[in-house]
């Protein structure tokens, strides 16, 4: 067997896959790896490979032996097991079942008007600023977390409160402060639960309390993954599309001329954004042979889905933003039983932003070169910490 490599892989160009990471593409689709944290792990990075054990029921997020599995990190939501390993695809299936139709095509139909109207306001204010200005803080961070406020029945200026818990929860290096953060955002989703028994309103969390058979701390438990999952990752997409669609001005122009390209420049977005490196977190359940490579029960395997967005046996020249591509088949929102829920969700708001603002700012520009963006390496999600911007 070959030696592990550490993650993670070196990146010294933003934006562009690690070296080492292309390296191991080009020498197969299954590698063994060591984590941050110094465990062992399988990482695939083969689209066909990572596209099957996204829906293969021979992985899992649970483990037998929880507290002797391999660990990504130190955080709590993410580094490590989640849930019974006895009862892991009921769960998961009554997860599902339960919220799935709260982002149903009707229902986001019917959101689209509203999330289009808090894009244009967002950008209204960014106007009335004037350049230069942080479009990180103008708009990457609030939308999604107004839309997802909104969606649920959150109040708005409860957001820096409990921004700083999801934070806090995806601290991907201090267990402590992963721990604390879940904690502290799971009480206070507690709290939004009882208020919404006593006063329901038009809203997720509302629907959720009404639900026969679904408890207090569920519900608070389903409001505290869809306030975490629903506006951290958005908020990463529309920052990193931005960044590409801003460095390349042909591009930027053809978002004003053109609005029916809308939807495909959101999928090459959503697919180049994540350079691989890293995967989501499985655990085998049963011994099982992947492209030739025996996995064994208990093993972690790591479904690094940016690697097979970067396939070029899927997507030629996979590096080069092309909207022309036709990329609809990414893996960004998984696939199979565990597709994302609020996939629906995400692209409406991305379409918002990217069919908006390109005809209000056909000057915009990046503030400062690309090199210098600065990205936060200590939570799970990363993105930008900044997105300065001119115009």
């Amino acid at each position: 067997m070959a030696s592990a490599v550490q993650l993670p892989f070196d990146q010294p160009v933003p934006l562009r896959p690690a070296p080492l990471l292309r390296e191991l593409q080009a020498a197969g689709t299954v590698h063994r790896v060591r984590t941050a944290v110094g465990d062992d792990a399988w990482l695939v990075t083969g689209y066909e490979q990572v596209r099957g054990l996204l829906d293969d029921a021979r992985l899992g997020r649970s483990h037998p032996d929880p507290g002797n599995a391999a660990r990504t990190g130190e955080s709590a939501l993410f580094g490590g097991p989640l849930g019974a390993f006895e009862t892991e695809h009921a769960d998961h299936s009554r997860m599902r079942a339960l919220l799935q139709p709260h982002f149903s095509p009707k229902r986001m139909r019917a959101l689209r008007p509203r999330v289009e109207q808090l894009t244009a306001a967002l950008l209204d204010e960014l106007v009335a600023h004037g350049p230069p200005a942080d479009l990180h803080e103008a708009l990457t961070l609030p939308l999604p977390i107004a839309v997802i406020c909104e969606l649920l029945g959150v109040p708005y200026e409860d957001r820096t409160q409990f921004r700083a818990w999801t934070q806090a929860a995806a601290d991907i290096r201090e267990r402590a402060r992963s721990l604390q953060g879940l904690a502290e955002l799971f009480g206070y989703c507690q709290q939004l639960v009882a208020r919404k028994r006593r006063e329901p309103g038009d809203d997720v969390i509302s629907r959720l309390c009404a639900t026969d058979g679904v408890s207090g701390d569920e519900a608070a438990g389903l409001a505290m993954s869809l306030l975490f999952a629903g506006h951290e990752t958005t908020v990463v997409a529309i920052g990193l599309g931005s960044v590409r669609l801003l460095t390349d001005p042909v591009e930027w122009r053809q978002l004003g001329s053109d609005p029916s390209r809308i939807g495909a420049v959101v999928e090459e977005v959503l697919r180049i954004q994540g350079n691989g490196g890293g995967g989501i977190p499985r655990y085998a359940r049963t011994d099982l042979e992947i492209d030739g490579v025996t996995v064994r029960a208990g093993d972690l395997v790591l479904l690094d889905t940016g690697a097979a967005n970067h396939d070029e046996g899927t997507f030629p020249d996979p590096d080069r933003f092309d909207p022309t591509r036709g990329a609809a088949g990414h893996l960004t929102f998984g696939h199979g039983a565990r597709y994302c829920i609020g996939a629906p969700l995400a692209r409406i708001e991305l379409q918002a932003v990217f069919s908006q603002i390109g005809p209000r700012f056909p000057a915009m520009r990046l503030a400062v070169d690309v090199d210098r963006l600065r990205f936060n390496t200590d939570v799970l999600t990363g993105g930008l910490i900044e997105l300065p911007v001119t115009w």
